[in-house]
Order: structure tokens, then sequence, then C-alpha cells
């Protein structure tokens, strides 16, 4: 993954990750949908399936705030 496309799904995580926390989810649960959220828009990007795109994802090691 080139250093452009880890950038902007490090940005689609702490997006989710914030929104979440804004509604009082807890860091668990906001960093969940922080992944779910970075992977949905990698598999968007490169139309790759969805547990390859959480795997990639995860592997960046992102983490809340």
């Amino acid at each position: 993954m080139d250093e452009c496309t880890a950038k902007m799904i490090a940005d689609a995580y702490d997006e989710t990750v914030s929104e979440a926390l804004g509604h009082g989810h807890s860091s668990e649960i906001a960093h969940r949908e922080g992944i779910t959220a970075a992977a949905m828009f990698l598999a968007s990007l490169n139309g790759s399936d969805d547990t390859s795109a959480r795997v990639k994802v995860e592997g960046l090691g992102l983490s809340p705030l």
C-alpha cells in the first residue's frame, strides 16, 4: 500500500473514531467502528473483498487518539 493510500485510510479511521467518541462510545467501540469504516473505504478504492481490506487496515496498527 502506498503512503497516500495509507494516509487516506488513517484519515477515514480517525474521523470515524472521533465521531464515535463524540457520541459517547467507548474507545474500544470507536476503534472497531474506525477499523470497519477504513476497511470499507479501502475495499471501495481497490475493489478488494471486505476480509482482505480489514486485514490490511488492521496491519496499519491504527488506534484511537
